[in-house]
């Protein structure tokens, strides 16, 4: 399996920004997708997830409201749209898979690691 995360950068505080996750490798209609960040200096921290197949989602309480995920199965790409972004949400984001419909916030649970793509906010 091999997780592509992309679309991050410098944004002011209040904007959008829209991550994409390209998964490949494998048929993933039977796993769980999720976002996680770590800023630094911090552990790394559940954003979002979503099941392939039923379109479950979960989400941190410290984005509910301005956060979305989805995915597009045909193109095996998750998303995770960003609007009224605000400093504290500056960090390393990294989209992460499971093989197993359920989403789950635990880092440690997920085995497949895209290599981050770096968000920051300006205030």
């Amino acid at each position: 399996v091999q997780l592509q995360a992309s679309g991050g950068g410098l944004v002011q505080a209040g904007e959008s920004l829209r991550l994409s996750c390209a998964a490949s490798g494998r048929t993933f209609s039977n796993y769980a997708m999720g976002w996680f960040r770590q800023a630094p200096g911090k552990e790394r921290e559940f954003v979002a997830g979503i099941n392939w197949s039923r379109g479950n989602t979960l989400y941190a309480d410290s984005v509910k409201g301005r956060f979305t995920i989805s995915s597009a199965s045909a193109k095996n790409t998750v998303y995770l749209q960003m609007n009224g972004l605000k400093p504290e949400d500056t960090a390393v984001y990294y989209c992460a898979a499971r093989n197993t419909v359920v989403v789950s916030s635990r880092p440690e649970l997920y085995r497949y690691w895209g290599q981050g793509t770096q968000v920051t906010v300006s205030s």
